[in-house]
């Protein structure tokens, strides 16, 4: 999300209007079709209130069985296009596994009519999108400005009718290796990453569908040829196994005119037979041991559930959310809170289309034994199965359930908006009206039905797999059972040869021309009008500054309180006070307990977070409206009269001294340490997380944490903002109230942090034993955000790294296929932050990735410049996106957010389009001759030592002298022989 500034006196209902820009009140337009009647309330007062607000929406179907719906919101100027393929890895049988995922990735490589990268149009039209696989279905969606509706049906058309058209062999082994770095890096190379695969090749039969993870196997990936790929696609990429949803701002005749247009003349595909699959059926205790490079063990119970929409899969996730669903769940408050004996535990019903999977997860902490842990486990699980739960735990988990529900029609579009939830329902119920009856599903729920699933699941017939540390932990490869082999399939090869030469198959891989791939594409309408929000500013008696955005669509309200101090001001031997003080808000009052703040909030459905960052602490809330006053009591009760009680901070700080021991599990959290401490020393504010380290919070003490509050929170040093659907009139009295409590004082002003450049580039290896991956972060201090160079920047780190279709990540996924991701970032704040660009990739190509970065680094600098065509792509990309980020208040309060920390100018909202726009490549140039020096950036490499340094010691700029750190950056000896200082 884009940082904002200050408005530093805007008179009441101030209205800030960008040039060209108007915005309607938001609202959903009513439709012709209606919601099912709201179910009926339960007895408990806290979840009778308004019925889930309706989602009106209209549909059709094309005669090819294209299932289109439309539902229309005029409040901003963007449209969501969403498409789901009812087609999953249930789909692939053994031996050719993979497939749908692979097609996810495949369908942005180009088709029929706009033979090049899906994602080059798209961002240039201001646009985001995305898409994901599960075991039964493929989703793809964009959210684009409204005058690219066209575009985006135009696009989706394409590849549905002439993805084959032009996929070839270059196309395959690039997205193949992609798909192959993804694996290592959210499976092999996660802490517990491949436990998932371990479960459901035991739970499930062979014959199964879900017998095997989404992701599939990389050996039937690398057999793979376009021949059996082809065949999958043409069998379930069709439009009679597609539903298509369009959300927001349009036009719905002339919508339905583009969907006849693109969508008609493709051909029905042949019927998708449905997929019926035994339950599968656990006769007895089952039991798998792995080891994983971990700091702690970590057992799951798994039971077989069903389906879902069927059976009792309601009262099946009730019974989740009442044993394991955060802190107000049974499991939380005795093995967490009160025996202290789990780092964390979670309890889940996971349902499928043809089956669900019970889970019971939960990690030991220091000195406990899994035993031990597992005994706890079944003890609550046989008491609840005795006693059933009590009415305030239905109510809480049906409440927190409806809040969701009304939480997730903020947005339009992408995973999870409104788009998206209509086309789940219409993909598995058959019609997308079906919010009501879901929730009335919940709210229907009884304390016998919940007992009565635990009973009839939560048996003594389960799989039990149990993770334990292997070789002292400290991460690397996933996990394996007991004694196997490590072995990575065909996974351990280099990137394909058609890959690894793909400055010339990959670049050269479309047939057509620049103009045209331009003139297939339609032509858009004039960018449309955008309105900025009303802000209206006021302060309470304390001092408190209030600033105000209404959006009455939904009956929402966020709340965000800003203390304008953060890690910045942690003293230098107490790193991580901010982080702590701000996590033991939540954690007892002087009139409530931790535990009697979360139940509160759950009994509402409200929620509550609060953390530091580098230059502030934010306590956000989210509530319904008919909750505010409830909500807003227990919020300023949290941040107003903390306790911070003894108990309450040797339980927490326990518990982050063992998260600090298993951020060793994670690289690329070893990585983010590391490298602040090169960038600016141990001693510097900037150069430890803002979570501390294990020394400073062992020393840390009560009276340095109230000292800290009273220091900072301080109403004087803070802003509340408020968004969502709230009165000023109404809502001011309730602020003096809630806040009459909190007294101002002197705070001391912002320090001043600076940081020496670095006179040379310098590389440094964290060895990580193992590594499926090594992550690879490259930079250097950078810019505070006061800089008069940010737009400057911004449009350079767009084009560098900043966004999918940026030079970096080009290079080294789409062209290279060594990572699934590489990316660019400034990092503003009050002192200058980093720049940084990073990637996880694959070990045996890490020296590779590190030219091309620094290649990449040098060329944006002068050896490959800038182009004016480059220059106006991603600046046309930054000013029609702009008005996106204004349609939710989450995103509301995050501008605001800025806007009160930073103090930019009052018109900057207004103006933020035009310095975009007045951007120049001469700006650009300055900036990155300015701001980037390869030359003098640090290396920072957390992998595989004994494969990765020979490679990285052939590199002759930088390879001769190498730096081995420790996971705290601390130099542990060097290969070349020589140490390192307190910023290496």
């Amino acid at each position: 999300m884009m940082r904002w500034q200050q408005f530093a006196a805007l008179v009441l209902a101030f209205v800030l209007v960008a040039p060209g820009f108007t915005l309607a009140q938001r609202g959903h337009k009513p439709q012709t079709a209606t919601q099912q009647p709201a179910p009926k309330n339960v007895s408990s007062d806290t979840t009778v209130g308004n019925p889930l607000p309706p989602v009106k929406f209209t549909e059709f179907q094309l005669p090819n069985g294209l299932h289109v719906i439309m539902h229309e919101d005029h409040s901003t100027p963007i449209v969501g296009v969403n498409i789901w393929y009812h087609v999953g890895s249930k789909n692939e049988t053994l031996g050719k596994t993979g497939y749908a995922h692979l097609f996810e990735h495949m369908m942005f490589q180009g088709s029929k009519h706009y033979d090049d990268n899906y994602f080059n149009p798209i961002q240039e039209a201001g646009g985001t999108l995305n898409g994901s696989t599960n075991e039964d279905r493929t989703n793809y969606w964009e959210v684009v400005p409204s005058n690219f509706l066209e575009t985006a049906l135009f696009m989706e058309a394409d590849r549905m009718s002439g993805l084959l058209d032009v996929l070839n062999q270059a196309k395959l082994d690039n997205q193949r290796d992609v798909v192959k770095n993804e694996k290592r890096q959210n499976y092999d190379n996660r802490p517990y990453g491949l436990v998932g695969a371990k479960i459901n090749e035991t739970l499930y039969p062979k014959e199964h569908p879900y017998h095997w993870l989404t992701i599939g196997s990389l050996d039937d990936l690398t057999k793979a040829s376009i021949a059996d790929i082809s065949d999958f696609f043409r069998r379930y990429y069709t439009p009679n196994n597609a539903s298509l949803s369009i959300a927001g701002d349009f036009n719905p005749q002339q919508a339905r005119e583009w969907v006849e247009k693109y969508f008609g003349p493709i051909a029905r595909g042949p019927e998708v037979p449905t997929i019926k699959a035994p339950q599968p059926v656990v006769t007895g205790l089952k039991r798998v041991a792995m080891e994983d490079r971990v700091a702690l063990p970590r057992v799951y119970l798994v039971w077989p559930t069903q389906a879902r929409f069927t059976g009792d899969e309601a009262a099946t996730a009730t019974l989740a959310t009442i044993l394991g669903g955060g802190r107000t769940s049974r499991l939380y408050k005795t093995l967490v809170y009160e025996r202290q004996i789990a780092q964390d535990v979670s309890a889940f019903n996971d349902a499928g289309e043809l089956a669900g999977q019970f889970q019971v997860v939960a990690t030991a902490k220091p000195g406990r034994t899994l035993a031990e842990l597992e005994g706890a486990l079944n003890e609550e699980i046989e008491r609840i199965k005795q006693e059933g739960p009590t009415q305030d735990e239905l109510d809480r988990a049906y409440n927190a359930r409806e809040a969701r529900m009304i939480y997730s029609l903020q947005s339009i579009g992408g995973f999870g908006g409104i788009n998206d939830q209509l086309n789940q329902y219409a993909t598995f119920v058959g019609h997308p009206d079906y919010f009501q009856q879901d929730l009335a599903r919940f709210r229907n729920v009884t304390a016998k039905d919940v007992r009565t699933a635990a009973l009839a699941y939560l048996t003594d017939k389960r799989l039990i797999v149990s993770v334990t540390p292997r070789g002292g932990g400290g991460g690397g490869r996933g996990p394996r059972g007991a004694g196997e082999a490590m072995s990575e399939e065909s996974g351990n090869a280099p990137p394909s040869a058609a890959a690894a030469a793909a400055g010339t198959a990959n670049k050269k891989r479309s047939s057509q021309t620049q103009a045209e791939l331009a003139a297939n594409l339609p032509k858009p309408q004039a960018d449309p009008s955008f309105k900025l929000p009303t802000i209206q500013r006021r302060k309470l008696s304390n001092g408190l500054e209030v600033l105000i955005v209404e959006q009455h669509e939904l009956p929402v309200v966020n709340m965000n309180l800003v203390i304008k101090s953060g890690a910045g001001v942690d003293p230098a031997n107490a790193p991580g006070l901010a982080s702590f003080t701000a996590d033991l808000l939540d954690q007892g009052t002087k009139t409530r307990s931790a535990l009697d703040i979360s139940n509160q909030l759950a009994a509402i459905g409200a929620r509550l977070q609060i953390g530091a960052g580098w230059d502030a602490t934010s306590a956000n809330l989210l509530t319904l409206t008919r909750q505010l006053d409830r909500a807003l009591d227990l919020y300023a009760d949290t941040i107003t009269n903390p306790a911070f009680a003894t108990d309450e901070f040797k339980r927490l700080r326990a518990r982050r001294l063992v998260a600090l021991q298993q951020q060793r599990d994670n690289a690329n959290a070893i990585a983010n340490i590391v490298y602040a401490s090169l960038l600016y020393g141990h001693e510097h504010p900037y150069g430890h997380p803002p979570v501390g380290n294990e020394a400073s919070l062992t020393a840390m003490s009560e009276q340095d944490v109230r000292r800290f509050y009273e220091t900072y929170y301080r109403p004087n040093n803070a802003a509340l903002i408020v968004v969502g659907d709230v009165k000023p009139a109404t809502l001011m009295p309730k602020l003096e109230r809630a806040f009459a409590s909190w007294k101002r004082a002197d705070v001391p002003p912002p320090v001043n942090v600076s940081a020496p450049p670095r006179d040379h580039a310098t590389l440094y290896i964290v060895d990580k034993p193992g590594a499926a991956q090594s992550v690879i972060q490259i930079g250097q201090v950078g810019v505070a955000r006061s800089t008069p160079d940010y737009f400057p920047l911004l449009v350079l780190n767009s084009m560098l790294g900043g966004a999918f279709v940026s030079r970096i990540n080009l290079n080294l996924r789409e062209d290279k296929g060594y990572t699934y991701g590489a990316r660019t970032s400034f990092d503003y704040r009050r002192g200058p932050g980093p720049f940084t660009a990073s990637a996880g990739v694959f070990t045996n190509v890490t020296k590779e990735s590190v030219v091309e970065f620094m290649r990449e680094l040098r060329g944006i600098r002068g050896e490959r410049p800038v182009t004016e065509k480059e220059l106006n792509y991603f600046k046309q990309s930054l000013i029609r996106s702009y008005p996106r980020g204004f349609e939710t208040p989450e995103q509301i309060a995050g501008r605001l957010t800025d806007v009160v920390l930073y103090n930019l100018p009052d018109d900057y909202f207004n103006n933020y389009i035009a310095h975009v726009r007045a951007v120049t490549l001469a700006d650009v140039t300055r900036a990155a001759t300015r701001y980037l020096d390869p030359a003098r950036m640090a290396i920072l490499v957390v992998g595989d030592r004994k494969v990765i340094e020979p490679g990285l010691r052939s590199l002759t700029d930088v390879g001769a002298t190498i730096t081995l750190l420790d996971t705290e950056g601390r130099p542990v000896g060097s290969s070349a022989g020589q140490g390192g200082s307190s910023r290496p």
